[in-house]
């Protein structure tokens, strides 16, 4: 018999999906197993794969159309058999994002299709289905093109990378121009939708209070130095924050927390959530067991986390269970912010620029390296003290950084 596959719900937070590409088409036959569709889920583009086998009797969410969770996204059944029965009185669910209000955006690829190859006079080359498919639009010779994904096979960001600086992909706000005293309308993208959702419901229920700090650097410049004078993995002072914040949490264990309604969660881990900017908004990867991972392990995982949220090829398991998050704005040139706390956190670390100014020091004003961080907390679980305590343990280990590595 015909049955339904519904729109899956990829993500702890999912309530719709758009479908980003087919990979399938209606008539074909499909083994289970096999990627049906690439869905953009609040936080990701992912692919989607068959559990049953079959032939595809109905597409009900088109390219470029969102719909909810669990509502209908194909049929898979016998070629030619009546479906009539499971599409009465189906709900219309999906709804397409007007074209003239679309800005391109090409499918993203999270997990690569294995044992697709193509053929030239040199052999066999192995290529995933997008990829192929974007070379031949291209007009790119596939067989010149060197893969980066496992197994050397070629994926869809070895096309795109062949793309000159003026062919690469624009953000809206540079694709976009808004004609004088005219306006244009830009889609709410899946993740901008959630972003708005969570962060608000965070806003106007958790109450905030902010506790800013202002921390000597003077002695983390010198230790950073010295570090990456020693040749391998090199040390950001975001990873000297993330490991600060991570031991300061296990010796004020209240700060690493949750508002559970009735009760107060403490978590016996600290898994930091590194909130990273991409073109539709904010993802926050997690950092788990933040505190017993050196300097070099969590530059190595920030930055294939960067990475992962800018291509979207970050997988649940990658930002799910944060206990408390770090926002750092310091590389954009902002020496001084507030941030909303990103549930089901307690608490949330703004973290500003290094700023050369003067200070006093014994008696002598002398040319010092000060950074601003200020803490959100959420008055329901936190209180002023503390949340003090907490940000004095996290500056002096900042201040005294040989404490980090001992």
């Amino acid at each position: 018999m015909a049955e339904i596959v519904k729109m899956p719900r990829l993500s702890d937070t999912m309530t719709e999906g758009t479908v980003a590409t087919w990979l399938k088409k209606k008539g074909d036959k499909v083994s289970e197993g096999d990627v049906l569709a690439e869905i953009e889920t609040d936080k990701a583009t992912m692919e989607f794969e068959a559990f049953q086998e079959g032939v595809i009797l109905h597409i009900g969410v088109e390219e470029g159309q969102t719909a909810a969770v669990d509502s209908i996204l194909c049929i898979l059944g016998k070629e030619g058999e009546d479906i009539s029965g499971l599409l009465s009185g189906a709900p219309e669910t999906a709804s397409e994002t007007p074209a003239a209000e679309k800005t391109e955006t090409a499918p993203t690829e999270t997990k690569e299709s294995a044992n697709v190859s193509v053929s030239n006079d040199a052999g066999r080359i192995k290529a995933s289905p997008l990829a192929k498919k974007l070379a031949q639009e291209k007009g790119v010779d596939i067989a010149a093109v060197k893969g980066s994904g496992e197994g050397g096979r070629i994926v869809k960001r070895d096309i795109e990378n062949l793309k000159t600086a003026a062919e690469a992909p624009k953000t809206v706000a540079q694709t976009v121009a808004v004609p004088q005293g005219e306006t244009i309308d830009i889609p709410v993208s899946n993740m901008r939708k959630t972003i708005a959702k969570r962060l608000a419901e965070s806003k106007f229920t958790a109450p905030h209070f902010y506790l800013t700090l202002e921390i000597d650097m003077d002695a983390a410049i010198q230790a950073r130095k010295a570090m990456n004078d020693m040749g391998g993995a090199k040390v950001s002072f975001n990873d000297m924050v993330i490991k600060a914040a991570a031991l300061a949490l296990k010796q004020h264990p209240a700060v690493n927390s949750a508002w559970l309604g009735d009760k107060i969660r403490q978590y016996g881990y600290v898994n930091i959530g590194v909130a990273v900017a991409v073109e539709d908004g904010l993802l926050v990867p997690v950092v788990r067991n933040a505190d017993f991972k050196g300097l070099a392990q969590i530059n190595g995982e920030v930055k294939d986390f960067a990475e992962k949220a800018r291509n979207k090829k970050l997988q649940p398991q990658d930002w799910e269970g944060n206990t408390f998050t770090i926002s750092n704005l310091g590389m954009f040139g902002i020496e001084e912010f507030t941030a909303i706390i990103n549930p089901p956190d307690s608490c949330i670390l703004a973290v500003g620029g290094i700023i050369e100014k003067p200070v006093v020091k014994n008696g002598q004003v002398v040319v010092g390296n000060r950074m601003k961080v200020t803490l959100s907390c959420d008055h329901r679980v936190v209180d002023g003290a503390t949340g003090a305590a907490f940000l004095n343990t996290f500056k002096s280990l900042l201040e005294q950084p040989v404490r980090m590595l001992v």
